[in-house]
């Protein structure tokens, strides 16, 4: 049996929860998981480390911003692959969240939205491949 890649999905637009998931799962190796805010992600990344993390940055209760704060401060996960998905401008992003940390925002790709199917799973293959 082929190892399958986890991913986890995190995104409070179920719209886009069902397409991004339906692109990934068309390619078998892919076990693709969902979470709809910050706080379900980082449950069930305790529960289940995924292999590529595909976060959104704009959530209620706990936003994409603070999962990767949260993520890089512990050692367990400071090697996650995340590749951002979101509608905010990529520089925008950035400023906002070393503004907010000191820091520069650790993560291995960004994407705005719409991202076409063939350039996600692109994408995506490339994060998996390095990881």
């Amino acid at each position: 049996m082929e190892e399958r890649f986890k991913i986890l999905v995190v995104d409070d637009d179920p719209d886009i929860i069902e397409a991004i998931t339906t692109v990934l799962e068309s390619i078998d190796e892919y076990d693709v998981h969902t979470a709809r805010d910050g706080m379900e992600c980082l449950e069930s990344i305790k529960q289940d480390r995924p292999d590529l993390l595909i976060l959104d940055l704009l959530m209620p209760r706990m936003d994409g911003f603070a999962v990767v704060r949260e993520l890089r401060e512990r050692l367990r996960y400071r090697e996650l692959p995340i590749m951002i998905l979101t509608s905010v401008r990529e520089d925008a992003s950035y400023r906002r969240y070393e503004l907010e940390t000191g820091l520069s925002m650790d993560v291995q790709d960004y994407i705005e939205k719409p991202v076409p199917p063939a350039e996600l799973l692109r994408r995506a293959a490339n994060l998996l491949k390095r990881g």
